[in-house]
């Protein structure tokens, strides 16, 4: 399932991660782990955000991804499905009139 990945990162912690590396290679092994078919960064709220699209083939995934994240920066993390315009047209062709 496409699923999109949207993360705060703590202003402190991602200060310390710059630093020494860390925020480096955290979203190094993220993204080498998930293989996004696209990957954001920017602000967001005031704070250093990640928005990222990857295919979550199941649940069981998200505690090894997202724990880094979690423990190194402090995140507030939201996934959820999301589509693409193709799969808007197949669910909206699937609707009965």
């Amino acid at each position: 399932m496409r699923v999109m990945l949207r993360a705060h990162l703590d202003t402190a912690a991602t200060n310390e991660g710059i630093k020494s590396g860390a925020l480096q290679q955290t979203m190094k092994k993220l993204t080498d782990a998930i293989k996004p078919e696209a990957a954001y960064f920017g602000l967001h709220e005031g704070v250093r955000s990640c928005w990222l699209v990857f295919d979550l083939q199941d649940s069981s995934q998200l505690p090894p991804l997202l724990e880094d994240l979690f423990v190194q920066f402090n995140a507030e993390i939201e996934v959820g499905p999301v589509m693409n315009t193709e799969d808007l047209a197949k669910g909206l062709g699937a609707m009965k009139p």
